[in-house]
Protein backbone atom coordinates (compact mmCIF):
# COMPACT_ATOMS: atom_id res chain seq x y z
CA UNK A 1 0.00 0.00 0.00
CA UNK A 2 1.13 3.55 -0.60
CA UNK A 3 1.60 5.99 1.92
CA UNK A 4 1.73 9.61 2.65
CA UNK A 5 2.57 11.79 5.69
CA UNK A 6 0.40 14.10 6.43
CA UNK A 7 3.24 16.74 7.88
CA UNK A 8 4.81 16.47 4.75
CA UNK A 9 1.75 18.38 3.21
CA UNK A 10 2.26 21.82 5.09
CA UNK A 11 0.46 23.76 2.65
CA UNK A 12 -2.73 21.47 1.21
CA UNK A 13 -4.11 18.74 2.89
CA UNK A 14 -4.45 15.78 0.99
CA UNK A 15 -7.17 13.87 -0.78
CA UNK A 16 -7.14 10.13 -0.53
CA UNK A 17 -9.56 8.97 -3.25
CA UNK A 18 -9.17 5.04 -2.48
CA UNK A 19 -9.57 3.63 0.66
CA UNK A 20 -6.72 3.74 3.30
CA UNK A 21 -5.65 3.42 7.08
CA UNK A 22 -4.74 6.17 9.43
CA UNK A 23 -1.93 5.39 11.52
CA UNK A 24 -2.07 8.44 14.01
CA UNK A 25 -0.13 9.26 17.09
CA UNK A 26 -1.84 10.54 20.50
CA UNK A 27 -1.40 13.94 22.14
CA UNK A 28 -3.26 13.96 24.91
CA UNK A 29 -3.18 16.04 28.59
CA UNK A 30 -3.63 14.57 31.65
CA UNK A 31 -7.78 14.29 30.58
CA UNK A 32 -7.57 13.75 27.31
CA UNK A 33 -7.95 16.54 25.97
CA UNK A 34 -6.27 17.56 22.03
CA UNK A 35 -5.79 13.50 22.11
CA UNK A 36 -6.09 13.71 18.24
CA UNK A 37 -3.84 15.88 16.22
CA UNK A 38 -4.69 19.00 14.83
CA UNK A 39 -3.41 18.23 11.46
CA UNK A 40 -5.05 15.15 11.42
CA UNK A 41 -8.39 16.34 12.66
CA UNK A 42 -8.04 18.79 9.76
CA UNK A 43 -7.62 15.72 7.23
CA UNK A 44 -10.87 13.86 8.49
CA UNK A 45 -13.05 17.04 8.00
CA UNK A 46 -12.63 16.18 3.95
CA UNK A 47 -15.49 14.32 3.12
CA UNK A 48 -13.68 12.11 0.91
CA UNK A 49 -11.10 11.48 3.41
CA UNK A 50 -13.53 9.80 6.23
CA UNK A 51 -15.59 8.33 3.20
CA UNK A 52 -12.50 6.21 2.32
CA UNK A 53 -11.24 5.41 5.90
CA UNK A 54 -11.29 1.81 6.50
CA UNK A 55 -9.46 1.57 9.80
CA UNK A 56 -7.05 3.52 12.14
CA UNK A 57 -4.29 2.50 14.36
CA UNK A 58 -3.14 4.11 17.16
CA UNK A 59 0.18 4.83 18.11
CA UNK A 60 1.48 5.86 22.16
CA UNK A 61 2.83 5.46 25.06
CA UNK A 62 1.60 2.68 27.51
CA UNK A 63 3.03 5.05 30.46
CA UNK A 64 -0.09 7.42 29.45
CA UNK A 65 -2.90 4.93 31.31
CA UNK A 66 -5.90 5.64 29.32
CA UNK A 67 -4.83 7.84 27.05
CA UNK A 68 -2.61 5.53 25.51
CA UNK A 69 -3.55 5.68 21.57
CA UNK A 70 -6.92 7.11 22.77
CA UNK A 71 -6.87 9.21 19.25
CA UNK A 72 -7.39 6.25 17.23
CA UNK A 73 -10.48 4.77 19.46
CA UNK A 74 -11.76 8.80 19.44
CA UNK A 75 -11.53 8.89 15.42
CA UNK A 76 -12.64 5.28 15.20
CA UNK A 77 -16.14 6.05 17.07
CA UNK A 78 -16.34 9.35 15.03
CA UNK A 79 -15.80 7.87 11.70
CA UNK A 80 -17.36 4.41 12.37
CA UNK A 81 -14.51 2.67 11.63
CA UNK A 82 -12.51 -0.32 13.33
CA UNK A 83 -8.89 -0.04 15.44
CA UNK A 84 -7.26 -1.95 13.72
CA UNK A 85 -4.23 -1.72 16.53
CA UNK A 86 -2.61 0.38 18.89
CA UNK A 87 1.29 0.20 19.15
CA UNK A 88 3.80 1.79 21.66
CA UNK A 89 6.11 4.42 20.61
CA UNK A 90 7.72 3.33 17.68
CA UNK A 91 6.77 -0.55 17.68
CA UNK A 92 8.38 -3.90 18.17
CA UNK A 93 9.83 -5.85 15.29
CA UNK A 94 6.72 -8.01 16.12
CA UNK A 95 4.44 -4.89 16.09
CA UNK A 96 5.81 -4.07 12.53
CA UNK A 97 4.92 -7.76 11.59
CA UNK A 98 1.88 -7.68 12.61
CA UNK A 99 0.88 -4.71 10.85
CA UNK A 100 2.50 -5.41 7.40
CA UNK A 101 0.59 -8.65 7.71
CA UNK A 102 -2.94 -7.24 8.66
CA UNK A 103 -2.38 -4.31 5.70
CA UNK A 104 -1.54 -7.07 3.06
CA UNK A 105 -4.51 -8.73 4.00
CA UNK A 106 -6.64 -5.61 4.36
CA UNK A 107 -5.26 -4.50 1.03
CA UNK A 108 -6.13 -7.87 -0.49
CA UNK A 109 -9.96 -8.18 1.31
CA UNK A 110 -10.75 -4.18 1.95
CA UNK A 111 -14.16 -5.02 2.92
CA UNK A 112 -12.97 -7.18 6.27
CA UNK A 113 -13.50 -4.26 8.09
CA UNK A 114 -17.07 -2.64 9.12
CA UNK A 115 -16.50 0.35 7.03
CA UNK A 116 -17.61 -1.38 3.83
Amino acid sequence: MPSIRLIEHENHIPEMNAPYVLITPTYADGEGRGAVPKKVIHFLNIPINRSNLLGVIGMGNRNFGATFALAARIIAQKCNVPVLDRIELAGTQEDISRVRAGLIKLRDNPCSTTAC
